[in-house]
């Protein structure tokens, strides 16, 4: 079974990212499991939205607490002290930010990789200059560095579950796809 766990604040997207993820491995022929977890809900508060993805019916039902691959929508919560607890070694990290990927100073098990999902984001008119939406780019990096599934059923999905901006959300995954940067390997 892969888990991967998706960080980002209220407004970003996190809860659209794991259902277009989820769509996108069902197509690829996987059991699929999302739901998100968030606390008083306002724009810009924390939330955390899961999936599963397994080659077999998934009957578990608890919060992924081991996850193999985190996305972070917003580098900001780099900083939270907890982000990367439970991240199995050699687990990816995917970060929005504009930075480097060996900027950040991580735990040398995890593979770091980076997109500027926010200036994507801002070009093709998804979201504002103060709330960028970057749900369905940077899924287009996670598909690249992790290599689980297929940039096409990504796009595809994208189609079915996304309700407007289709063709720019579409793009900006595609541009995501191919500036997503990853940090030194192990």
């Amino acid at each position: 079974m892969i888990e991967i766990r998706i960080h980002g604040r209220g407004g970003q997207g996190a809860v659209v990212a794991s259902k277009v993820l989820a769509s996108a491995f069902f197509k690829e022929g996987k059991w699929v499991q999302v739901f998100p977890s968030f606390g008083a809900e306002r724009r810009g508060a924390p939330v955390v939205a899961y999936a599963r993805v397994d080659d077999r019916e998934i009957t578990l039902r608890c919060t992924i607490r081991n996850p193999d691959h985190l996305i972070v929508l917003d580098d900001n919560l780099m900083h939270m002290p907890d982000l990367t607890q439970g991240l199995k070694e050699r687990g990816f990290i995917l970060v929005n930010t504009n930075k480097d990927p060996n900027q950040f100073h991580m735990d040398p098990t995890f593979h770091v990789a980076t997109v500027d999902a926010n200036a994507i984001a801002l070009r093709y008119a998804l979201g504002s200059q103060g709330l960028p939406i970057v749900s369905t780019i940077i899924l287009g990096g996670f598909a690249k560095i992790t290599g689980l599934l297929k940039l096409s059923n990504i796009l595809e999905a994208i189609r079915e579950n996304v309700p407007i901006s289709v063709k720019q959300n579409i793009a900006g995954a595609k541009e995501a796809y191919q500036l997503v940067k990853t940090g030194k390997r192990l």
